[in-house]
């Protein structure tokens, strides 16, 4: 979708920066810089803002083959922010009938090519409508089937649909979902019972079949779950510009390890790597960095590379 960023109040008036935003749409881009293959499948409206979102994909080396425009008169979905105090910012929705809602199983399905390693899916997606959900359901399951990893960051938008709608959609994707990633605050949603424990929740959800639970703890760092025990990363300690696409930048790092063969620890320490340029600078996904900028949160303060 695209989305317009206010520098102060909305009801105040003033300029609006224009740019390109969505979960799925961060993570392709961040996986993108960081070298890595990347085919996004969605929908956007026949104007000119779905055309600035394929071509700000494009641009970042994300494959839109598969991205299908609506030409039956449905918008381009957009999305207002205004930061409101300090690092706390407000985010206005307006994706009820928009091209992304009406995405479907025939869209997001052929996207699914043999050699596939990984299928990236968000609880953003099945809040949007029950067409979006149905895609996200039926490529879940034909991923899994084809024995393509699939992650689902639950990713909960409370200003999209209720803690009770979100649970109904969410909880059936977890037979087909082999990576779990929400914050600590999100595990009950895909509970059956929500009022359990974090030590009972992840049980539950590896008991279900889910490979890996990873729980993103914010300033806090991050803690991956398996079978085998718990693994924790602290997280990068850097100046908060912007909290916005953090999580989406920290899925980005998590999966380029894991596509790149790395272990769980050198993972969690690439995902809160690309959390922290995602909080250091401003935008959801323009300050994310290429493999070779990793390093430079090892650099000493006030570096001048030259």
């Amino acid at each position: 979708m695209a989305a317009l960023r206010a520098q102060g109040a909305l009801r105040l008036g003033g300029s609006l920066g224009l740019s390109v935003a969505g979960a799925e749409s961060n993570v392709a881009i961040g996986l993108a810089r960081l070298g890595h293959r990347v085919r996004w499948a969605g929908r956007v409206g026949a104007d000119e803002l779905g055309a600035l979102v394929l071509r700000t994909l494009r641009a970042e080396g994300v494959d839109t083959e598969h991205a299908a425009v609506d030409d039956t008169g449905r918008p381009t979905g957009l999305l207002l922010t205004e930061p409101r105090l300090g690092t706390l910012t407000r985010v206005s929705y307006y994706r009820a009938g928009s091209a992304g809602s009406a995405v479907s199983p025939a869209d997001a399905l052929p996207a699914l090519a043999p050699g596939t390693r990984v299928l990236h899916l968000t609880g953003i997606t099945p809040a949007l409508g029950p067409s979006a959900a149905e895609a996200v359901q039926a490529a879940a399951e034909a991923a899994h089937d084809a024995g393509t990893t699939v992650c689902l960051d639950v990713n909960y938008r409370s200003r999209l649909w209720s803690h009770d709608r979100a649970r109904t959609a969410l909880r059936p994707l977890l037979a087909h979902t082999d990576l779990l990633i929400a914050s600590e605050d999100e595990l009950p949603l895909v509970l059956e019972r929500p009022d359990a424990g974090e030590s009972e929740a992840v049980h539950s959800l590896l008991t279900a079949g889910v490979d890996e639970v990873v729980v993103k703890r914010g300033a806090h760092g991050a803690t991956s779950f398996t079978a085998e025990g718990a693994t924790d990363c602290a997280a990068r300690r850097v100046d908060a510009v912007d909290l916005v696409g953090a999580g989406d930048a920290f899925v980005a790092g998590y999966l380029s390890g894991l596509l790149d063969g790395a272990d769980i620890p050198a993972r969690l320490h690439r995902a809160v790597t690309t959390a922290a340029f995602a909080v250091a600078t401003r935008g959801d996904w323009e300050g994310l960095p290429t493999q070779d900028e990793l390093g430079l949160f090892d650099q000493p303060d006030g570096t001048t590379i030259r």
